[in-house]
């Protein structure tokens, strides 16, 4: 999809804080209110913005136990482990990877104990054969 580059200044702003008033982003744009207002509206239209999240302080973040989990499973599978690992909340991020493994979820707990509950969870899934997990200890950057 292709978008001119006030939208991409608009998407960096926002990506950069959501919350931040329409008269800001109008102000930091040189636009009105009326015409970011149109534009966030148009954006979310085309799917290119497709929702808003939260972000975490970095005192918060460093409370959690963060983990990578390696999923090894039957190819026919994916869509029920898909749908079982969105309903916890504990798995942040799912992506699909090439290689040895077929998938790769992002976990946050609140604990040591609560790591092994989710990794238990996930590995109890029906479809998944296999898990190999890595605690993150820091984390360098983020974008």
């Amino acid at each position: 999809m292709i978008i001119d580059g006030k939208d991409k200044e608009l998407i960096a702003l926002l990506r950069n804080n959501s919350r931040t008033s329409t008269a800001n982003l109008a102000r930091a744009l040189g636009m009105s209110r009326t015409t970011i207002t149109s534009r966030i509206e148009r954006l979310e239209k085309r799917g290119i913005i497709t929702g808003y999240t939260v972000q975490f302080s970095d005192g918060y973040e460093r409370g959690q136990i963060q983990a990578q989990v390696m999923i090894n499973s039957d190819p026919k599978s994916s869509a029920h482990i898909i749908e079982c690992l969105k309903k916890n909340s504990a798995v942040r991020a799912l992506h699909a990877v090439n290689g040895v493994h077929d998938m790769l979820a992002i976990v946050s707990a609140e604990s040591t104990q609560h790591l092994d509950e989710v990794l238990d969870q996930i590995g109890n899934t029906d479809g998944i054969n296999k898990t190999t997990s890595s605690i993150l200890l820091s984390t360098k950057f983020s974008r």
